[in-house]
């Protein structure tokens, strides 16, 4: 059989997960198991790995937003003032999504890096601690059809979404299985990340993983109620301005934005705030649980935001700054990513914090402006 060609009999599971994210479901090892080895603590920060301060190097100065510069990393840290904005939207494309109804939400004061974390970053990050990925203890992940050679072995699939095969082998530093590298990918966001994982690494740069209200205010980059970060059409003539599926779904990728699966994290313009790749590219898990666990439940699923390279709107157009989407805390796929939210104490109130506090009534005043 060539290019992966699925086993009927082994179909995986994807409880807890839509179509454009699926769950270990079926094929989930007990967490006891993945959270003794890893350490975890109940909020699914990994209690071996040691906490460190963010290092400021400096600043940039910005209309609504101040860029920290990080000495220890690929990254900048955009400190946003905060304020109330309009969430969500009105779209009933899923809804099951309960995107909506369109609210004001107020958030404080908070950092955001400008970009996915890289897997430059991320092997700095297993270099310092050791860290094992829960795809690495699971043994796989998800990967889509199309990077699978031709030749090789059968696999499962996802039932619902047979795109997605489970590849023994498949990390965050083999995206498409064993015989992967990252020889080229190292500007790339890191892939096959679950919730824990990405948890895990946030702590030890010193952050934590933002909250989706926080998301989708920095990806909006102070524009009101719009679809993408520059506006309400995704293609402006020609000109592509994320990367997402060209083509026909989910056999032919035109890539005429250039890229057929990831892009470098600093791809395309920034937004109004300078965050990178909000849209498109990979799906960034944030804090939230999707809705609110019970007592005692595994497998938390958490919600994730800005969709990715396979987003189409012929079968799913969740590249949208509203969008939402979820995957089982234990989850690793390879479109799935994220980048570290912080708090403006120590680290970043240095330098950043009375320029936070003049520009926070002046971004809530243009905001206003544009609502009328």
């Amino acid at each position: 059989m060539s290019n992966g060609a699925i086993l009927p009999s082994e179909r995986a599971g994807e409880t807890g997960s839509s179509c454009c994210a699926p769950g270990r479901g079926a094929n989930r090892v007990g967490r006891g198991e993945v959270g003794a080895r890893a350490g975890g603590t109940a909020d699914g920060r990994d209690a071996s790995l040691p906490e460190r301060r963010v290092d400021v190097a400096g600043t940039v100065d910005r209309t609504a937003a101040t860029t920290v510069a990080l000495s220890n990393a690929t990254a900048a840290i955009v400190a946003l003032p905060g304020g109330c904005f309009r969430m969500g939207s009105d779209d009933r494309t899923f809804p099951a999504d309960r995107e909506g109804p369109v609210r004001e939400v107020e958030v404080a004061a908070f950092g955001i890096d400008s970009c996915a974390v890289t897997n430059y970053r991320f092997a700095e990050f297993v270099a310092d601690t050791g860290y094992v990925t829960e795809a690495e203890r699971f043994g796989w992940s998800f990967v889509f059809k199309s990077f699978l050679s031709a030749d090789h072995p059968p696999t499962r699939a996802v039932a619902a979404a047979p795109w997605w095969r489970v590849v023994p082998g498949a990390d965050w530093s083999h995206p498409f299985g064993p015989r992967s590298d990252l020889d080229d990918r190292r500007d790339h966001p890191v892939v096959h990340m679950s919730w824990h994982d990405a948890a895990a690494f946030a702590r030890w740069a010193g952050g934590r993983l933002p909250r989706e209200a926080e998301w989708e205010y920095a990806a909006r980059g102070g524009l009101d109620q719009k679809r993408f970060p520059w506006g309400d059409r995704l293609v402006d003539g020609k000109r592509h301005r994320c990367n997402v599926w060209q083509g026909s779904f989910p056999d032919h990728d035109h890539a005429r934005d250039g890229y057929h699966g990831t892009a470098p994290a600093r791809s395309f313009e920034p937004n109004g705030f300078g965050l990178y790749n909000v849209v498109g590219n990979v799906w960034e898990w944030c804090a939230d649980p999707w809705e609110e666990p019970r007592d005692g439940e595994v497998n938390v699923p958490r919600v994730m935001k800005g969709g990715s390279y396979l987003c189409h709107a012929s079968y799913c157009n969740r590249y949208r700054l509203s969008a939402r989407s979820s995957s089982t805390d234990d989850s690793s796929i390879g479109h799935v990513g994220f980048r570290v939210a912080y708090d403006p104490a120590s680290d970043l109130a240095h330098g950043v914090a009375r320029d936070l506090a003049l520009r926070s009534a002046r971004v809530e005043e243009q905001a206003r402006a544009r609502r009328l």
